[in-house]
């Protein structure tokens, strides 16, 4: 499984989650296999200026993920992200590495990930 986790920066598994999938400046890139953390890449988010309903989704399956873990994101965007077999996963808070560690034990929701709104124009 690849998953991409909405990040800060670039730090890889010590990078802080952001809470909207669409402002993050960077998109951590870890592959899993066998419940084991085996490649860690960071991919900057080309759409941080400014993104169309689709564009981050679809940039994302072009990176491999099948699944997305972020603090939230409208349920468009959900729906986005499935029509690519992307799984999104909710989680808001700590770094890639604690987010990883959740998913890896079964402990993240699925379709949760919930926009509270906000700029979407960025």
């Amino acid at each position: 499984m690849k998953v991409a986790v909405t990040s800060e920066n670039g730090n890889g598994l010590n990078a802080p989650i952001v809470g909207h999938f669409g402002h993050a400046p960077v998109f951590t890139m870890v592959e899993i296999e066998d419940n084991k953390i085996i490649d860690v890449v960071s991919v900057e988010n080309p759409f941080l200026q400014g993104h169309v309903p689709g564009q981050v989704p679809k940039f994302i399956n072009e990176q491999g993920a099948n699944g997305i873990i972020t603090g939230g994101m409208g349920t468009r965007a959900v729906a986005f992200f499935e029509e690519f077999g992307i799984k999104v996963y909710s989680y808001s808070s700590g770094t890639v590495d604690d987010a990883v560690k959740m998913l890896i034990d079964g402990k993240l929701e699925t379709g949760k990930a919930s926009c509270g709104g906000g700029d979407h124009g960025r």
